[in-house]
């Protein structure tokens, strides 16, 4: 038997009074977060959640998050984490699809989660924050419990989360998280990363992102390791809570990193804590990442994985054992090849890129209610992840971009990540997405979108020419479109689909 919730309630009965969350909103203990995810447990519980019921949480980085996620586990029912940015009909697609019998949200979101749990026909409709008519405030679902509320026992293979895929290739589907899965997806990274317990892990990556859900949260509760929560990402917010929390490590995607590298200038904030970062969700840029190791006297090491398989699948373990610029080499337990697009193992090399598969403890149990995608995601044993890349003979796996975004331009591949790589490197280039767009006569043409940094006002002819220095010519954009800013995903990722 295993239920996920008992990597917080060990961690609380071996430091009771260590700090388990801190935010602008002060301190909440290890023994405080168990007891107050005990009461929304016996809260749930008493509505009837429990063992085969799901339970929605649409919340930021807030210390309800954890609270309600853990309440909800030990209940023994589903955790559904919603993005706080969803629409209504977002909202209720996902309600409706997980089969979600409540949802707990915040007043950020509460307009269109009301909307879409009406249009789901969901009644119970939590809130918190501010009172609402559309909503039952929080508080009432939290019981005082005498004692300790008991854990449901669930079997290693029983779901524990359901978090839906951005739907950048379709409708967004639900992948079934287990108990066992985010449980080794906790540990085993956590061992290799050498997590301590008194680590402050800075978490502005949002906890509804299996990110931020598995590699910050379950990470840091499992080895007993303090929470700094920032509700919403902004460089100055987390630097402001690097300093006044004393973080020693941060989390984070590329876009972040490109920000705080750009903060730094002008910031007086104390990062002196910072022990080391770590990068994923995309793959990092190259001079970003050695720009961003000068500044802050920390060492970047990069991972990767995805949705499907509770965040991990490689990682460079520790600064004195990584190869730089690469994702890294398969965690504990865990298998990766490359494959040809018919299905053959190719051998190491930067000539042989292909689609990585996976299989191993970390892949989910399939996409709720999506037998026939299920079935094709896990064709010939493995996961396909739809990313390309190569590995070397050292094991160490490098990105090179993903299936949906390689450009065929007049019959030539042009991975757009090695073209972002270059214009990254250029003095006036704050933030670069290469994609394909339709041409007649080549099927595909480059167009570049940029952002300048202040104060640069670069011409596309400039940023053409530079690329033709240093790319062959087929792979130079011969469009570039200039912008304020790039389409993000909450949890800042580019979303190139709104640049086609």
């Amino acid at each position: 038997m295993l239920n996920l919730a008992v990597i917080l309630r060990e961690s609380a009965t071996v430091r009771p009074d260590a700090p388990a969350l801190m935010s602008d909103r002060g301190i909440v203990t290890y023994a405080e977060l168990d007891a107050r995810s005990d009461a929304v447990a016996a809260g749930l519980a008493g509505r009837g959640a429990g063992p085969g019921t799901a339970i929605a949480l649409q919340l930021p980085n807030i210390p309800e998050f954890p609270i309600a996620y853990y309440g909800i586990l030990k209940t023994g029912a589903t955790v559904v984490p919603l993005n706080v940015l969803l629409r209504a009909p977002e909202v209720a697609y996902q309600l409706a699809d997980s089969g979600a019998r409540a949802l707990i949200t915040w007043s950020g979101s509460v307009a269109e989660a009301a909307k879409g749990a009406a249009e789901a026909g969901l009644g119970d409709l939590y809130l918190v924050g501010a009172d609402d008519h559309a909503a039952r405030p929080f508080d009432e679902l939290t019981t005082p419990v005498t004692g300790q509320f008991p854990l449901c026992d669930r079997e290693p293979g029983d779901t524990a989360a359901i978090v839906y895929t951005s739907g950048t290739t379709g409708v967004p589907k639900g992948a079934e998280l287990t108990h066992f899965q985010l449980y080794m997806n906790a540990d085993i990274p956590g061992r290799l990363f050498e997590v301590r317990p008194d680590d402050v892990v800075l978490t502005a990556l949002p906890l509804f992102h299996v990110f931020g859900m598995s590699s910050a949260m379950n990470v840091a509760l499992r080895f007993g390791a303090a929470m700094s929560l920032v509700p919403r990402f902004s460089a100055e917010r987390v630097l402001a809570a690097i300093e006044r929390d004393h973080a020693t490590v941060f989390d984070g995607v590329p876009t972040m990193f490109i920000a705080l590298l750009a903060a730094a200038g002008t910031s007086d904030h104390d990062t002196s804590s910072l022990r080391v970062c770590v990068s994923g969700g995309d793959a990092i840029p190259a001079h970003v990442l050695d720009a961003f190791e000068r500044q802050f006297g920390v060492p970047i090491l990069e991972g990767y994985g995805m949705t499907e398989t509770a965040a991990t699948i490689t990682f460079n373990s520790s600064a004195q054992d990584r190869r730089v610029y690469s994702v890294g080499r398969p965690v504990w337990g865990v298998e990766v090849q490359v494959w040809d697009a018919d299905g053959r193992r190719l051998p190491p090399g930067r000539a042989h890129i292909g689609e990585l598969v996976t299989r191993g403890y970390h892949t989910m149990h399939g996409y709720r209610g999506h037998a026939a995608a299920t079935a094709d995601a896990f064709r010939g044993g493995w996961f396909h992840t739809g990313d390309l890349g190569y590995q070397d003979t050292d094991g160490f796996l490098y990105i090179v971009d993903r299936q949906k975004d390689l450009i065929i331009r007049g019959g030539y591949n042009v991975y757009p990540r090695e073209v972002e790589e270059v214009l990254y490197r250029h003095p006036d280039v704050a933030e670069a997405a290469v994609v394909g767009i339709p041409d007649e006569r080549l099927g595909q043409e480059v167009k570049a979108f940029v952002v300048p940094r202040p104060g640069c006002f670069p011409t596309a002819r400039q940023i053409i020419a530079y690329t033709r220095e240093r790319l062959a010519a087929y792979k130079c954009p011969r469009l570039v479109e200039f912008r304020d800013t790039l389409p993000l995903t909450a949890a800042g990722k580019v979303v190139k689909k709104a640049l086609v």
